[in-house]
């Protein structure tokens, strides 16, 4: 019989190799899900995992996909490094996705090139307001983080519905629930003509360079981590839990905020009641995949990204529902947390007649 013994120190092996084994299952069980819904399998992991890289166009819709997750999982990154169990990045996206706005609307045909910058500090400045909420409660009143910021979402989406069917509705679309197209001042500078990858893939490249820094390479990085994980060990070596807290929230909501201003002033130009896509929720698997490393999470953003195209594809091409994309999530997410057992835990073989002698 097989049997779970624990390791005497976790596996360095299997941090590395659990994330990979939690892939190739996901796409055994994406298979076998495929054939449940009387389709082609092969046709099914092509929309996935070939489509979104076949050509140069496709490839930048990958980066454009995967530029949000990745800077909402770094701040998610720094947050649950520290203790801080940020589950409303969703909500901190979307207001920083409004407060962009409220400045974009300000823009006019005379506005200057640069305009595009306050619109992204906007953004970064309504996500941390909302995050921020989350962090004085936790700091004032001992409330909950996880409910708190996880409630939030949902008023953040009412906030967003009342604005675009009301005051920020456009007059001139036809009744639809939206804000009038952003002035061409306000849209972030792209890369590359004819695609739609922008300044801010760079952005996110340079947020991971930070972060491995702060985390990894200075003493502040260090205290941040020790506050969170043992305040009271944090205030013995003089370092403060609740500026871990508020570090912690105030950095992944400005990450966020960041997030759903470039959605904005980017590949959508307007806000619209369909912002909230579920990039603050995916982030939080594209952490925990990418080990909550800046590297890693470069590559499970990927991934991700890679998840949402392939099912925006399979609505289109093989008839299938668009959830699909959230079963792909939610399989590569419960995938790694078995394979995650193997880093503490090895698989041994007992037989019956060793077990009876013994």
């Amino acid at each position: 019989m097989w049997k779970l013994e624990a390791r005497p120190e976790p596996s360095s092996f299997w941090r590395i190799a659990s994330p990979l084994l939690a892939l190739v299952l996901t796409v055994i069980l994406g298979v076998m899900l495929f054939l449940a819904l009387g389709k082609d399998p092969v046709k099914g992991l092509q929309v996935f995992f070939w489509e979104p890289i076949r050509s140069g166009y496709a490839l930048g819709e990958l980066v454009v996909k995967a530029t949000p997750l990745l800077l909402i999982a770094l701040g998610l990154a720094l947050c649950f490094r520290s203790n801080v169990w940020n589950i409303g990045a969703e909500g901190q996206y979307v207001m920083g996705a409004v407060f962009a706005t409220g400045v974009a609307l300000l823009a006019d045909k005379t506005s200057g090139g640069w305009f595009f910058v306050p619109v992204l500090l906007a953004g970064l400045v309504g996500g941390m307001c909302w995050a921020g909420l989350a962090a004085w409660l936790r700091d004032r009143f001992h409330a909950n983080e996880i409910l708190v910021s996880l409630m939030l979402v949902y008023v953040a989406i009412m906030v967003l519905g009342y604005l675009v069917y009301g005051p920020w509705k456009d007059p001139l679309g036809y009744n639809f629930p939206q804000t009038k197209t952003f002035e061409a001042a306000t849209q972030v500078p792209r890369l590359f003509k004819g695609s739609r990858v922008n300044l801010g893939a760079l952005m996110a490249l340079a947020g991971v360079l930070a972060l491995w820094v702060f985390m990894f390479r200075t003493r502040a990085g260090w205290a941040q981590q020790i506050g969170g994980l043992s305040p009271a060990a944090a205030r013995y070596a003089g370092f403060s839990s609740r500026r871990a807290i508020w570090v912690a929230l105030l950095v992944s909501g400005a990450c966020a905020g960041l997030a759903g201003a470039l959605e904005v002033a980017g590949p959508i130009g307007q806000l619209t009641p369909y912002v909230p896509v579920g990039y603050g929720f995916a982030a939080i698997i594209v952490a925990f995949v990418g080990r909550l490393h800046p590297v890693g999470m470069v590559f499970s953003a990927i991934l991700m990204s890679m998840f949402y195209i392939g099912g925006e594809l399979a609505q289109s091409r093989l008839g299938l529902p668009k959830s699909l994309t959230g079963v792909f999530q939610g399989l590569l997410l419960f995938c790694l947390l078995a394979c995650d057992v193997l880093m503490n835990y090895r698989l041994r073989w007992r037989s019956a007649n060793t077990k009876g002698l013994a």
